[in-house]
């Protein structure tokens, strides 16, 4: 897969353009704040070298995520060698500790602050698919005072209070900004130094981690005891190529990968989770939008309807989790009741997903592989918890993945327990990964910043909720058109 894919983030430059690093009424009060600025630097602050910077890769432990952070770290030494610069550290997330909780950053601060505490001026923050042009990144960083606290990073905002974000800044939701992970994003020294000193001292408070990047800006600002995040224009979530991105120290190559022939549709067996108050309202939008693309499919209810049909897997419906239903799920699936298939996906009546997208994004993964996909939650990850995969924006799961999952005997506690969490504690016990894809979404496109779906292909939604279902699937999952150009057409209206 090339890292020059093209990816569609039109909307993003325009953004960018309208940001700038500090706050200015006008032209006099920002000449002010660059003299300001100047003044307060040290002698040698402009011949910050890359050997002071380090380079985290967010990476994950999946041979296909490791294949791709490997691949960035190589471009970087690269460019490193190009520019006669010494190497700077380059870590690859996954590999800092045998922790559950590193993806999640917080943890792993004090690591950070030990190792590279004293020699070092800044921790830069990548994602696998960022890529970085190293001599204008090293232009953009020395025209901050590294002895101060800085948080940078491409700002995103909610347009209305939501529920990932537990109806955060309510009143005006757009005020408080946190980073564009894609872009990538940087810590000063001196604020890592004292937000480790934090994570020692005071234990980390939130049960679950749901949107990381949400989560680390409020952790960082701390009720404006610490600083908000400074928008920085070179960091960008613009495709590598775009001509619009010169400007640009950071870019996207894709977020969605295609690694080689799609999967084919018989390789998925299709699980939909249902009950019987459920059929007349939600299986007929199964039914309308994206049932036709799937070759193998059954849906699962508390009752059995043949005019759907539907399966009566014995187990009762319940109102809160679904663990019952969908351990009979996974164990049918390894059954003779169901054609054999590589893959397994189990959604909601609710869910709204791309089979065609998902097949492509399958097409990096080993199937042989215990592989657990999709949108990847925390429980406790800063007291040894778990991950697990978000049931709305539904499961992917490997034939391999399924007969470990079984074979430890892991059984729900109760029919009606969250079964996306009871999944995520059983693999953890096995020790399979659990795999991130920001494609997938456990909410509705409402509730996620306009900025970061700019940037996406993605492959589902999830609710049904003060939405029309059916144009949610038209507007953002139906590729009768090409994906390029409808997504293309999206963001110049909104523009």
């Amino acid at each position: 897969m090339s890292r020059s894919s093209s990816r569609l983030g039109y909307k993003a430059a325009f953004m960018f353009w309208s940001l700038v690093p500090f706050i200015a009424a006008n032209e006099d009060v920002k000449e002010g704040v660059s003299k300001v600025q100047e003044a307060d630097k040290l002698p040698h602050e402009s011949q910050l070298r890359l050997r002071e910077v380090v380079f985290v890769i967010q990476s994950q432990r999946n041979s296909f995520h490791v294949q791709q952070a490997e691949r960035l770290r190589a471009d970087l030494l690269l460019q490193t060698e190009e520019l006669q610069e010494s190497p700077p550290p380059i870590l690859l997330l996954h590999t800092l500790s045998d922790s559950e909780g590193d993806w999640s950053i917080l943890p792993s601060l004090p690591y950070f602050s030990s190792h590279f505490g004293k020699n070092s001026s800044w921790i830069m923050f990548l994602e696998e698919e960022t890529n970085v042009k190293l001599e204008k990144l090293l232009t953009v960083l020395k025209k901050f005072v590294r002895r101060k606290e800085w948080f940078l990073g491409k700002p995103l905002h909610d347009d209305e209070s939501t529920i990932i974000h537990h109806y955060a800044f309510a009143e005006n939701p757009s005020s408080f900004k946190y980073p564009d992970f894609s872009a990538g994003w940087a810590l000063s020294i001196p604020l890592i130094n004292r937000l480790a000193n934090k994570v020692q001292q005071e234990p980390l408070k939130s049960d679950f981690t749901i949107d990381l990047k949400h989560e680390v800006a409020l952790y960082i600002w701390d009720e404006g005891k610490g600083p908000r995040l400074t928008a920085v224009p070179e960091l960008c979530t613009l495709p590598e190529n775009s001509p619009t991105a010169q400007h640009c120290a950071t870019a996207v190559s894709t977020h969605s990968p295609l690694c080689g022939e799609p999967v084919t549709r018989e390789d998925i067996f299709v699980a939909v989770k249902t009950c019987k108050k459920f059929h007349l309202e939600r299986v007929p939008v199964v039914k309308k939008t994206w049932e036709k693309q799937a070759s193998r499919l059954e849906y699962y209810s508390d009752h059995a309807d043949p005019s759907i049909p539907t399966i009566n897997l014995g187990v009762p419906n319940t109102d809160r989790g679904h663990c019952g239903k969908t351990f009979a799920i996974l164990s049918r699936y390894v059954s003779s009741s169901v054609p054999k298939t590589d893959w397994l996906l189990i959604v909601d009546d609710d869910t709204l997903i791309s089979l065609p997208r998902l097949q492509a994004l399958l097409s990096c993964y080993d199937p042989r592989e215990p592989v657990c996909l999709g949108e990847r939650y925390g429980y406790g990850l800063g007291q040894g918890g778990y991950s697990y995969i978000t049931g709305g924006g539904g499961m992917v799961f490997s034939r391999e993945a399924v007969l470990r999952l079984l074979a430890s005997g892991c059984k729900c506690y109760s029919n009606d327990a969250p079964d996306d969490m009871v999944v995520g504690m059983c693999l953890n016990a096995v020790q399979i990964p659990v795999t991130h894809s920001p494609l997938f979404h456990q909410a509705r496109p409402e509730d996620y910043a306009r900025d970061f779906l700019a940037h996406q292909i993605p492959i589902s939604f999830h609710k049904h909720w003060n939405i029309d279902p059916v144009a949610v699937f038209s507007k953002w999952l139906n590729d009768s058109d090409s994906s390029a150009e409808r997504l293309s057409t999206r963001l110049k209206e909104e523009l």
